[in-house]
């Protein structure tokens, strides 16, 4: 029995949103990656939709993080306003 090969990953474009979300959020520290996934995917949400506030995105993640959710909080506002997001 043959199997075919798993699909092609395609990247996201380096201006997308999903890209920005995911790369603010990949160095922190999580006990599961998945944790870190969900964290990023709370986030491009949020830069999509704009409902409620980034800091109750995160708490929402429910993300388990090795840090507080406040320091996560200002660690991800921080990044995005680097990239020129307005969180207001």
């Amino acid at each position: 029995m043959t199997t075919k090969p798993p699909p092609s990953i395609a990247e996201y474009p380096a201006e997308s949103l999903e890209k920005l979300a995911y790369s603010v959020v990949s160095d922190i520290a999580t006990r599961e990656p998945n944790d870190r996934n969900r964290l990023g995917y709370h986030v491009w949400a949020w830069l999509k939709e704009r409902t409620g506030t980034l800091e109750q995105a995160v708490t929402n993640s429910g993300s388990r993080t090795e840090l507080p959710l406040g320091e996560v909080y200002k660690i991800i506002a921080r990044r995005l306003e680097e990239h020129g997001v307005k969180l207001v």
